[in-house]
């Protein structure tokens, strides 16, 4: 017992390995988990923090050290003559200055620094999203191509199961005096291309499944069952929810902080500061030797230089944001426009599929009547293989529209992001 049992679980381990399932949704995660733009997500938010870290440090004391020796032509003199000789200083001069600044106030620049540096890194990895998102309309093609291909080499293998039977049938006849061999070459013929175009399937399911291999980055075969999404409950809707529109709001939220920061940099600074400095000569300019010094104080600047250019700085921003509020207009009139011909394709196909069943049984009535015909030797076999290739045509037209109706309801699902 025991050994059977063993058996029994290396045989379902081995069935799982050679048949495993996967789903179109499971496709496409694992390819956008695949991608190698999804790196880049790490990449932007290692960025971030490293601006946010950098603009943070502009509260942080700033300290610079300078030296400098001169030579000048003159010197300061006191122009009167004193009973007490007063040394005139040297020409040459040395000076080493150290300086410490802290800022007080810097007009909010450092604030809004960091709100430019949060909002960027938001599009960029907005706009990531989006590259990613556009990967999936890859996916669906592919797997809906795998599973058209699968019908169909179901439906070849009935047909061939089909022509078959039909040959022995023709045999037989052929023996009774009814056919002769150019009707038995007929349906061989027949065979022969059914035989064909499964070997023309197998080569292009084998193309597409090593497709979908590469793009989930996981190895899958001929056998890897792909299941059949359902639509049963997938409603139509006018909602649209892509990835593009939380990009174009924060790209207009973007440029709304960077007019922010024209106002920012045309504030006045406030900090302090401390000076210490060892030189010849030091404070006392008329003491002609090498002195230490400091100097402390609370120090205000304020360029007006950019007060020119910020009317022209704050058009061109509205400028950039009536562009991004066109190409949001734009996008949303390609995407409904889309939605309506996609709508189109949905109610084609099911309009369709109501009359693919009877038409089926049709052919069917029409391929016994002829099969019974060509038994009492009213019609040729020619004629009969007109209606069983008919019959197939019809069953291949049902399975073609199936897929289809698939295919153009997940496009819809896709354009709309629901």
């Amino acid at each position: 017992m025991s050994k059977k049992f063993i058996l029994f679980i290396l045989l379902f381990i081995y069935a799982k390995l050679s048949f495993g399932q996967l789903s179109l949704e499971s496709c496409q995660t694992k390819a956008q988990s695949n991608y190698p733009l999804i790196k880049r997500y790490q990449l932007i938010e290692k960025s971030r923090d490293y601006n946010l870290s950098n603009a943070g440090k502009g509260y942080l004391p700033q300290i610079s050290l300078s030296a400098k020796a001169t030579y000048q032509s003159a010197v300061t003199q006191i122009p009167i003559t004193l009973p007490i000789h007063i040394k005139t200083p040297n020409k040459d001069q040395y000076q080493i200055i150290a300086e410490i600044n802290q800022t007080i106030w810097d007009g909010g620049i450092i604030r809004d620094q960091k709100k430019i540096t949060e909002v960027q890194s938001k599009v960029e990895l907005q706009q990531n999203h989006v590259d990613l998102y556009n990967l999936t309309d890859r996916v669906n093609n592919v797997y809906f191509s795998i599973l058209l291909i699968n019908e169909q080499l179901k439906q070849n293998q009935l047909y061939q199961s089909e022509l078959n039977r039909h040959l022995n049938q023709i045999k037989a006849f052929a023996q009774n005096g009814i056919a002769n061999q150019a009707d038995i070459d007929a349906v061989k013929v027949n065979l022969i291309d059914a035989t064909q175009k499964q070997t023309e399937l197998e080569t292009t399911k084998s193309a597409y499944i090593q497709m979908l291999s590469i793009l989930i980055g996981e190895k899958i075969n001929n056998n890897t069952i792909l299941t059949k999404p359902d639509i049963a409950e997938y409603i139509l809707s006018e909602e649209i929810n892509r990835p593009e529109l939380q990009l174009f709001a924060l790209q207009a939220q973007l440029l709304e902080t960077q007019k922010n920061m024209l106002l920012s940099k045309n504030l006045p600074k406030f900090g302090l500061f401390i000076q210490g400095g060892y030189g010849n000569p030091g404070l006392n300019m008329l003491k002609n030797s090498f002195d230490p010094y400091y100097i402390a104080g609370v120090r205000m600047s304020w360029n007006f230089g950019g007060l020119y250019t910020k009317k022209n700085e704050q058009k061109q921003i509205n400028i950039e944001q009536s562009t991004i509020g066109i190409q949001k207009e734009t996008f949303l009139f390609n995407t409904k426009l889309q939605m309506s011909q996609e709508k189109g394709e949905i109610n084609k196909y099911k309009k369709l599929m109501k009359d693919d069943d009877e038409i089926i049984r049709l052919r069917a009535n029409i391929r016994k009547a002829a099969e019974v015909k060509v038994a009492n030797g009213t019609l040729s076999v020619i004629e009969f293989l007109r209606e069983v290739n008919a019959e197939e045509q019809a069953k291949q037209n049902k399975i073609l529209h199936e897929t289809q109706l698939l295919m153009a309801t997940y496009n819809l699902k896709y354009t709309t992001n629901l």
